[in-house]
């Protein structure tokens, strides 16, 4: 199973960390273990060809560059694709784009010491993880991040962060924000945690619940993979989103229970509570979008703390999402709510 991504993660450091009143997750002793990831930047490359016939070499020898991160079935034939990507590559503000590259990620040895980390993580929990090998590129700005079990593929030019002269104009401001470098391991760890290969779920149960329980896994996974992490990171909220998301932890609940939601089938309850929006305003305006999935989130982690016994594995392991959150323990206070009460 393969993804792609325009969504994720992290924005700060561990001094965010402390600063979010949170500490890190559980980390294990994986000081004797060593993962070497197979690292290839092709980023110099692409902004080096000088004809036609060096760049199709070039996606020849490098079919998920061609097919994914360029896009190419949706070009309507070869030439097309072919003209318009040596148009791109060739223009002479490609210089100043892989400068900003370079000014963001220098040699890109940071970033390849957070995937080691978090595939060394990968490897505590599940012994038998062979890490995928990672390609960097720049893609002009077409694809951010595509994730399988063999190769993530990173453009970096998605991730150059505020102040970047290649801003992502393209996108809402509320999604622009999930977009700088310290982003892109968390992102792919959570796009992992998404996976039904270590994620098990029940197709058949549709509720929203099982899709809160999914979410929650995932979420819960990535943490355990980048344990210092914030969540407020994690799940692309402001500090003020994720302080405003626990301090009415118990108006949330109240709202889903109220309005009946949580094991609706109902695609347009799960567009309002789980999917991409800037807020969750069933909720209230200073509600963030996706709250059911942060709901999630709380669900699972009440579930881990409740079963210590229980190994991350074992965890995401359990398909029946409704098993899950009655064995969670996970009961916020109801409150009576006033027609108009919102966050």
């Amino acid at each position: 199973m393969t993804f792609r991504i325009v969504l994720v993660l992290m924005a700060f450091t561990i001094y965010s960390c402390k600063e979010d009143g949170e500490s890190c997750a559980f980390q294990p002793d994986v000081s004797n273990s060593v993962v070497e990831v197979q690292w290839t930047s092709l980023t110099d490359s692409i902004a080096a060809i000088n004809s036609k016939s060096e760049l199709v070499a070039l996606l020849t020898r490098h079919p998920l560059l061609r097919d994914v991160m360029l896009n190419r079935p949706g070009y309507p034939s070869d030439s097309v694709f072919i003209n318009e990507l040596y148009t791109r590559f060739t223009n002479p503000h490609i210089d100043t784009l892989v400068m900003e590259v370079q000014r963001v990620f220098g040699d890109q040895g940071e970033l390849r010491a957070q995937f080691e980390a978090a595939f060394r993580n990968f490897k505590y929990y599940y012994p038998d993880f062979v890490p995928p090998r990672v390609e960097t590129v720049i893609t002009g700005l077409e694809t951010d991040l595509f994730v399988s079990d063999s190769v993530i593929v990173v453009g970096l030019d998605h991730y150059l962060g505020p102040g970047s002269k290649y801003p992502l104009n393209h996108m809402y401001e509320y999604l622009r924000m999930k977009y700088s470098k310290d982003f892109i391991v968390p992102s792919a760890m959570l796009l992992f945690g998404i996976d039904e290969r270590f994620n098990r779920f029940n197709p058949s149960d549709q509720s929203m619940m099982a899709e809160m329980v999914t979410y929650g896994k995932a979420y819960h996974s990535a943490k355990m993979m980048v344990p210092c992490t914030p969540d407020s990171v994690l799940i692309a909220y402001t500090a003020e989103e994720i302080k405003g998301s626990r301090e009415n932890e118990s108006l949330i609940w109240s709202r889903l229970i109220e309005d009946e939601v949580l094991f609706s089938n109902n695609r347009e309850d799960k567009k309002k509570y789980i999917l991409e929006r800037p807020k969750t305003y069933e909720v209230g305006d200073k509600c963030p979008g996706r709250i059911g999935q942060w709901v999630g989130w709380q669900i699972v982690r009440s579930y881990a703390d409740g079963h210590a016994d229980k190994s991350l594995p074992e965890i995401m392991n359990i398909s029946d999402a409704g098993v899950l959150f009655r064995e969670s323990g996970y009961k916020p206070q109801i409150v009576q709510l006033k027609s108009s009460e919102k966050i």
